[in-house]
């Protein structure tokens, strides 16, 4: 692709972004959804492959349909009430609402897209549509979080975190893997969005932090599926040993970042007397960290195949990103600052 094809791109992007995270009225931040929607679809098929045309064809009709229920919501909402405004909404507008941006993140029931769309994706691609895409839906989920049902989100929550563990018990490819995890975290995210959104915001930013070092470290090892993670090893050890334990970040073992955000959930879902939802996701996290140990063990030197018979790559050829490091020390030592942290964002 051209660079100045890619640089249009990529301020489209930033601009959709912030459109809609600046936005006070409802039809400035379907604009700035839209523009975040046209402009990834040239990134997706710039392979030129057969799955990448079906990837992006399945998001466009998945973000199209998303955006219909959006303008019609927010249009019974002007209807209704007779202002544009974002934080007012009145109940069927907020359902419907609430579907929509559900469909647009990927949340469970609406998650079907999520795992084929990011297999048919280049690495690059499949990163700044796990990450950087969640922005705008989930800042306008947060904007509204005080007029949202509940109820509807905390079994979104659970069905998400359920689908999310167990979908990728039996995957082999790691854009897959990437994609039902991102599914399990975006339910951590949002069960707790109407009690405490500081943690959700929280919760976000960790999720981003960890997605992007695990899909830079794919991308510097070239690893797409598990086979290829296992040789991984004789490429860079140093970094085969940082992608193990992010993947235990990811599955939310202590005193990694990752166990920072479901420990404080799991504590405010205690403290609103929800004891039993909290069991539940603390048990459906185990489901989730079932296939994040089964990563790690087959990165590790035991497993087989523990050599390669096909040409290796020089390791002086591996040119890590400049912000890789940065990203896998936060992502394992985020622990001792929490109150900062929590500050901050409040």
């Amino acid at each position: 692709m051209s660079p100045y094809a890619l640089s249009v791109l990529m301020s489209s992007l930033a601009i959709g972004t912030i459109t809609t995270l600046s936005s006070t009225h409802w039809f400035l931040a379907w604009m700035g959804l839209e523009i975040n929607t046209l402009a990834i679809i040239p990134l997706m098929t710039k392979m030129h492959h057969p799955r990448a045309t079906e990837s992006a064809t399945k998001y466009f009709l998945t973000q199209a349909t998303a955006s219909a229920l959006i303008l019609f919501s927010t249009t019974i909402n002007a209807w209704v009430l007779g202002e544009w405004t974002i934080t007012n909404l009145n109940p069927m507008s907020s359902t419907i609402l609430t579907i929509a941006l559900a469909m647009k993140l990927g949340i469970a029931p609406f998650h079907l897209w999520l795992p084929d769309v990011l297999q048919g994706l280049n690495l690059m691609t499949g990163l700044i549509l796990s990450t950087w895409q969640k922005l705008a839906p989930m800042a306008l989920l947060i904007m509204i979080n005080q007029q949202l049902n509940s109820s509807l989100l905390v079994m979104m929550a659970i069905l998400s975190t359920i689908v999310g563990g167990w979908g990728g018990l039996n995957q082999v490819q790691m854009r897959k893997i990437m994609a039902f995890s991102s599914i399990a975290h975006l339910g951590w995210m949002i069960l707790i969005l109407t009690f405490f959104p500081t943690l959700t915001i929280l919760n976000l930013m960790i999720y981003i932090l960890l997605t992007s070092s695990m899909f830079m470290m794919m991308i510097n090892l070239y690893s797409t599926n598990i086979n290829k993670l296992a040789t991984s090893w004789l490429k860079t050890p140093t970094l085969s040993a940082s992608m193990m334990i992010t993947l235990m970040a990811l599955g939310g073992l202590p005193p990694t970042s990752g166990f920072l955000p479901k420990w404080l959930i799991l504590q405010e879902m205690t403290k609103q007397h929800m004891g039993f939802i909290s069991t539940i996701m603390a048990m459906s996290a185990l489901l989730s960290l079932f296939f994040y140990l089964r990563l790690s063990y087959s990165i590790s030197l035991t497993t087989a195949p523990n050599i390669s018979n096909s040409n290796l790559m020089w390791r002086t050829q591996l040119k890590p990103l400049m912000i890789l490091p940065a990203t896998i020390v936060l992502s394992l030592l985020l622990m001792p600052i929490t109150p900062l942290l929590l500050a901050t964002i409040t």
